[in-house]
């Protein structure tokens, strides 16, 4: 399905002052002209090659968000030109996004990812490692934390998923209180399911797929 322009006008919208990153992943290069052309910038993918093909054969001033679970050995491919990794949920990943920046002369702004979801599928911190990383950041000048993303549990239930969403709120504000730097500002939650709620609850960040380019399309 083409990426649907007036759905992304209408989030736009709806969202005021919250960034959009359109998640393109599985979607053709034409989806994300089409949305490029409407005024959008950023762009999320879950796949290490399919972002670097894409990377190489769309505008260069597409701001590319790494939002899937990404492997350490895989960092080195997306370090040169990666505007965001989201889901940096270990210091392992942590150090070696570090070492891939040194390698590409850059700073590379990421989020921690925190398991708020009932799943025990997802990905995530807890609140002590949490802590333990934020004791930790002097160690990676050339990572430059943005602040914390997190995925609710699939759920009709809305009163748990705004529970969820409540939760990593509190782990923000905590977080942000305590660092003291104004570059830590992000806070991604919310997808096309529950974008809205996850704004109610103080998001700053949603990434929304399904409502601009109809479902996934897997090969």
């Amino acid at each position: 399905m083409p990426a649907d322009i007036i759905a992304f006008k209408h989030i736009l919208e709806s969202i005021g002052d919250v960034l959009l990153v359109a998640v393109s992943k599985t979607k053709p290069n034409s989806d994300i002209e089409a949305l490029y052309a409407a005024g959008q910038r950023d762009f999320g993918e879950n796949y290490v090659q399919e972002l670097v093909d894409k990377h190489a054969s769309l505008p260069e001033d597409i701001r590319w968000h790494f939002i899937g679970h990404l492997q350490s050995n895989k960092v080195k491919y997306i370090a040169p030109f990666v505007h965001m990794i989201h889901g940096v949920d270990s210091i392992k990943l942590l150090q070696e996004v570090n070492k891939q920046a040194i390698k590409a002369n850059r700073v590379i702004d990421c989020l921690l990812q925190m398991h708020i979801a009932q799943e025990e599928t997802k990905f995530g911190l807890d609140a002590a490692e949490l802590n333990s990383i934020l004791d930790q950041l002097h160690a990676f000048p050339h990572v430059r934390i943005r602040g914390l993303m997190g995925m609710a549990s699939f759920t009709e239930n809305q009163a748990q998923v705004k529970k969820e969403f409540a939760q990593l709120k509190q782990y923000f504000d905590a977080a942000q209180a305590r660092l003291a730097s104004p570059a830590f500002d992000t806070l991604s939650m919310g997808m096309s399911g529950d974008y809205q709620l996850a704004i109610e609850q103080g998001s700053t960040l949603v990434r929304i797929g399904s409502l601009l380019f109809g479902a996934r399309q897997y090969q």
